[in-house]
């Protein structure tokens, strides 16, 4: 292992959260669009946040199963990046959003067992980067952010995958290492573990992380 993992630091909420994801070396920021979740921000919160970004740190806007009107909206008031869509878009909507908005589209794949690997290779050929999480509790109102890891090493030997991905799901400090050597993963996405309540990130646990990947 060698310490050139890239970090995705997500559902960050205030400038604070903004400036102590990027002084811990997040690669990527995000910025979470869904009302249910306790890391929701507004695209208005989200405009002043994004200015707040450096550059070369890559604005990331987790959506689910957004609408056109929507999108319009929200990349036409926030410097944005890259889209996330993390709800149940077809191979087709994220092909029609990469074409529509002329960004790269990051595809999150939840996993629970082998069988849902198949949706891997189907969607490599549509999106630019995928994010392969924990598929969320049967019932559960967030399809991410619940902290809940899956089995890593159903990933095992997976290198051969055509677009570049993430691991998501349940990383800590202390499970980074086991999580990264039993998957080969390059980047890493977090949200829940950085935080100390719902919604509210803990500069400390996010440090804490950034420190723990520098070191691997």
């Amino acid at each position: 292992m060698s310490s050139d993992i890239r970090i995705k630091m997500c559902g960050l909420r205030s400038a604070g959260d903004v400036t102590a994801a990027v002084a811990a070396g997040a690669a990527y920021v995000g910025f979470v669009f869904f009302e249910k979740s306790p890391r929701h921000v507004t695209i208005d919160e989200a405009a002043a946040l994004a200015v707040e970004v450096p550059v070369g740190v890559v604005k990331v806007a987790l959506v689910v199963n957004p609408d056109d009107a929507f999108l319009d909206r929200l990349l036409d008031r926030v410097a944005i990046d890259m889209v996330q869509l993390h709800g149940s878009e077809t191979p087709q909507r994220v092909a029609d959003i990469r074409a529509r908005y002329g960004l790269p589209v990051m595809k999150a794949i939840g996993v629970a067992d082998a069988a849902d690997l198949a949706q891997i290779d189907v969607y490599a050929d549509v999106a630019d980067q995928l994010l392969i999480d924990a598929k969320p509790p049967k019932g559960g109102d967030l399809p991410g952010g619940n902290g809940l890891a899956f089995d890593w090493r159903l990933l095992a030997d997976r290198k051969y995958w055509t677009k570049p991905w993430m691991l998501a799901g349940g990383l800590t400090p202390d499970n980074v290492g086991e999580a990264v050597r039993l998957t080969g993963a390059r980047q890493v996405d977090l949200s829940s573990s950085l935080e100390s309540a719902p919604g509210v990130k803990d500069a400390a646990k996010i440090a804490a992380f950034g420190q723990a990947v520098g070191n691997l």
